[in-house]
């Protein structure tokens, strides 16, 4: 086998056949079992693809993240940010998405596939409302795949073994950060010093 995997047929050979567990758990809509997992979580990745490249980004509220209206459709605020929008000028060019659903403790992950739609109707808006702030925007997306991926990843990564993860002494804060890419232009240490109550007041 060459050094670089260039073709399907490699790349199948390399890895094996699927298990058939791996192809029953894909879904085309939300099945009640994984309406119940997904109203469990509070946390998800989400991924778009647009004419700049790729773009990831977190979201976050308490569970349920996501509201589901149907086997086919659930709603994720968009709540403030840092406005750079890259997800969704994403989305105004090409509605892919998938996101990945987490749950603190919790192994295995859930995969949702999907095409999203913009929407700020104000009813849905007032809808999420926490704190009296509403979100910026609803995304309405169309789910194409689900499927739940096993718990591999976080196994070999110990990701809720908590006490294997406190040596944090090395990892640059967001102020180091900053300051170090804008050779110092930005005060680092001003801008940790203000970020605990920066976050708090701009949360919602």
């Amino acid at each position: 086998m060459p050094d670089t995997i260039s073709t399907i047929e490699q790349l199948e050979s390399l890895f094996g056949a699927v298990g058939d567990a791996s192809l029953a758990k894909e879904t085309t809509v939300l099945h009640p079992i994984y309406q119940q997992w997904i109203q469990a979580s509070p946390f998800a990745v989400i991924a778009t693809v647009g004419p700049g490249g790729l773009d990831v980004s977190p979201r976050g509220d308490p569970a349920p993240l996501v509201r589901i209206l149907n086997e086919s459709t659930i709603l994720l605020p968009e709540r403030r940010g840092n406005n750079r929008l890259d997800g969704l000028r994403n989305i105004l060019h090409d509605p892919r998405v998938a996101l990945l659903f987490f749950i603190p403790g919790i192994r295995e992950t859930v995969r949702v596939n999907g095409k999203a739609a913009i929407t700020v109707n104000q009813a849905i808006l007032q809808s999420f409302a926490i704190d009296g702030a509403m979100p910026k925007c609803v995304l309405e997306i169309t789910v194409e795949a689900v499927f739940f991926q096993c718990g591999r990843a976080l196994i070999r990564s110990d990701l809720w073994e908590w006490e294997k993860h406190q040596d944090v002494k090395n990892v640059p804060s967001p102020g180091a950060m900053l300051s170090a890419l804008t050779k110092a232009r930005i005060d680092g240490a001003a801008y940790d010093a203000d970020l605990p109550q920066r976050q708090k007041t701009t949360l919602y």
